[in-house]
């Protein structure tokens, strides 16, 4: 059988590591968000240019537009909603830390109360 502080060791692993998820999660919504207004932005530009296809295929390009800039809102929601979650996860990682603290730091006093009185105890026998 495991002990509480072993549980609370690999909790605390855990719990990073899905901290790590929830922030990788939200690079990649940022990047997709910052990937789809340069798409939005590029394309704006080939609209306003000479010589364009624009000037034959409007709707079309009036549709990339707004599907890229629907694209980015909804990566920036997902971002934020990440947001969220990573200050869960890192209020329940610092919990988990400091209760596993707590209990090494237990174990650790009674481990050198035990070498105290197994000291005393010698030093009885001794007399």
């Amino acid at each position: 059988m495991t002990t509480r502080k072993e549980r609370l060791k690999k909790l605390v692993k855990v719990q990073e590591q899905l901290k790590a998820l929830h922030e990788t999660h939200h690079a990649s919504f940022v990047a997709a968000a910052a990937s789809a207004e340069t798409e939005a932005k590029e394309l704006v530009q080939h609209f306003d240019a000479d010589q364009s296809m624009a000037v034959l295929f409007p709707d079309l390009y009036h549709r990339r537009i707004a599907n890229a800039l629907i694209r980015q809102e909804a990566s920036l929601e997902s971002a934020r909603q990440e947001v969220g979650l990573i200050a869960t996860a890192t209020a329940r990682t610092n919990m988990v830390e400091r209760a596993y603290k707590d209990v090494r730091r237990q174990d650790e006093r009674e481990r050198s109360d035990r070498d105290r009185l197994d000291l005393i105890a010698q030093k009885r026998g001794q007399e």
